[in-house]
């Protein structure tokens, strides 16, 4: 049995009664994927968000599905969820079924770990030119996240590419092998700096003129209406 698993039954609610399922402390999901049909279903809020936040969306999860008295469980990857846009509270979630002996494509987060000495002792500046990867990998072997060591960029001409990734086995990349993942800029030079100020002035004066000129045409419109009524 998988380590993590989260609790569901079939869903009789839909559409605006959603919204008293959701005051409840539960919320709507889907259930689709590998030899199953799309099954509408309800868990526990509080329940998914901590397995959410263990598994996230790159790890298979148990899920147990109660039916007609009988939980049937189903490996299964988060593959979507909804927030509220102003509350942040999860609202939806979408599972993903799988075969445990095919292959799937997931994308997983890089995290930047250890510390470069083109920043540190050359003042470079770190940037990150991509911060996930998609991969091809038995479900029991997706990792939650790879690991990327920025200590290998200790001056600005060394770059980490796709290719110098530490995959676990059986996890496969997908994309340009070459294709660079961080470097380190030197840091800019005064000349930059001085440049880079007079700039931003252009810019700030060019957007205060626009603005008066919006001001008075907007103070012109409303003279033109209440002089018309």
């Amino acid at each position: 049995m998988l380590e993590l698993q989260v609790s569901a039954t079939i869903r009789e609610k839909f559409g605006k009664q959603n919204k008293a399922l959701r005051k409840s402390g539960t919320i709507p999901a889907v259930l689709y994927g590998h030899g199953a049909e799309n099954t509408p279903l309800a868990i526990n809020l509080k329940d998914f968000s901590r397995i959410y936040k263990q598994a996230g969306e790159s790890t298979i999860i148990n899920l147990s599905v109660e039916k007609d008295g009988k939980a049937e469980q189903r490996p299964v990857l988060i593959h979507d969820v909804d927030f509220d846009p102003v509350t942040d509270e999860l609202r939806h979630a979408d599972f993903y079924m799988v075969k445990m002996d095919e292959e799937i494509t997931a994308t997983i987060p890089l995290v930047f770990i250890g510390e470069s000495s083109a920043v540190k002792s050359l003042n470079g500046i770190f940037l990150k030119n991509i911060h996930e990867v998609e991969i091809e990998a038995l479900p029991k072997d997706l990792p939650r996240e790879i690991k990327v060591d920025i200590s290998f960029i200790d001056s600005f001409d060394k770059y980490i590419h796709i290719k110098d990734l530490d995959l676990p086995s059986g996890v496969k990349v997908k994309g340009d092998p070459e294709e660079v993942i961080a470097l380190v800029k030197p840091p800019r030079t005064e000349d930059e700096l001085k440049a880079l100020e007079g700039a931003v002035e252009v810019n700030l004066d060019a957007i205060k003129v626009e603005s008066e000129e919006k001001k008075k045409e907007a103070e012109a419109k409303t003279a033109s209406e209440e002089g018309s009524k």
